[in-house]
């Protein structure tokens, strides 16, 4: 098991493929933080059907499952054990932090979950959250979008990268900040959760499929750049095996690069299914609203002589 936080006076071992199984490292706040959000997830899910209603097996299984549980594994796992040794395993930890745990959770609706099963005051206070004027800004799609395009930028070409590999605090508020940003991001364009700052359909795709230019131009430049990111910390370790730094940072780019676009595709396709569906049930609805008109004008009508 390594160190909670490895930095240059550790022993490190090579990653091996025995490794990539074997090498956790546990954080106990930061796991105790995610075994709480979901057992009050499955304690809303257990007083729903308790009282008879249903909820989507589908929607657990994403917030907990898919969601909590990666960002389990992107912390503790052979990800979180390597994260301040290698920067492409921190970029692989990144974007499994930035994009799939909030896109699971934002499909598992806790929102909803909340608001259906909260006692009446507590459930105040979080409409009265929802309908906030900080809400309605903060969740604007377009300022969800700004951070979650630009923040690494400011991350990985200043010193705030630098700063969270030497402070363990820094560290574990980064994994937070990855979580948050993009949380900002997906909630509102999934539209699941009754959260402020859901917009049309065509809007909602047209940001999403702006986000892949931004991955790809920021994957590249890291990968072109002569010069390393975080030098004297990733040069301390004095590592024998490989990859070098200098190769390990330009698969640090290709990582953001491929996943980025690949979970960016895939969000795509899912606004694009929910739009059609949407319209689907819309047409419906009119079809219903044409078919009761004609019904009440054929009554009205008088008997033919």
């Amino acid at each position: 098991m390594l160190p909670l936080h490895a930095g240059p006076g550790d022993q490190i071992e090579p990653i091996t493929p025995l490794r990539l199984l074997t090498a956790w490292t546990f954080e106990p706040v930061l796991l105790a933080v995610i075994v709480a959000i979901g057992a009050l997830y499955l304690y809303g899910v257990h007083r729903l059907r308790a009282r008879g209603d249903k909820w989507s097996r589908g929607r657990t299984f994403s917030f907990v499952g898919v969601g909590l549980g990666s960002a389990v594994i992107a912390t503790q796992s052979v990800l979180g054990a390597y994260d301040t040794v290698l920067l492409s395993v921190h970029m692989a930890q990144h974007m499994v932090l930035s994009m799939l745990t909030p896109l699971a959770m934002a499909l598992g609706a806790p929102v909803t979950l909340a608001l259906r099963t909260l006692p009446q005051r507590p459930r105040g206070w979080l409409l009265a959250v929802l309908h906030s004027r900080f809400a309605k800004v903060i969740c604007f799609p377009l300022i969800g979008f700004t951070l979650f395009v630009l923040s690494p930028w400011a991350l990985y070409f200043s010193g705030w990268y630098d700063a969270t590999l030497r402070s363990p605090v820094l560290h574990d508020l980064l994994h937070v900040h990855f979580i948050a940003v993009g949380s900002l991001f997906f909630w509102p364009l999934l539209g699941l959760d009754p959260v402020p700052g859901r917009v049309i359909y065509p809007f909602r795709l047209m940001l999403t499929f702006l986000t892949l230019p931004f991955h790809a131009f920021l994957g590249i430049t890291i990968m072109s750049a002569n010069k390393l990111i975080a030098e004297d910390w990733y040069t301390a370790f004095g590592r024998s095996w490989p990859p070098s730094p200098l190769r390990d940072q330009y698969i640090a780019g290709g990582l953001l690069w491929g996943s980025g676009d690949i979970i960016g595709i895939v969000f795509f396709a899912v606004l694009f299914v929910q739009w059609v569906r949407q319209s689907q049930r819309e047409a419906r609805r009119e079809d219903r609203r044409l078919d009761r008109l004609e019904e009440q004008a054929r009554r009205a009508a008088p008997p033919p002589r």
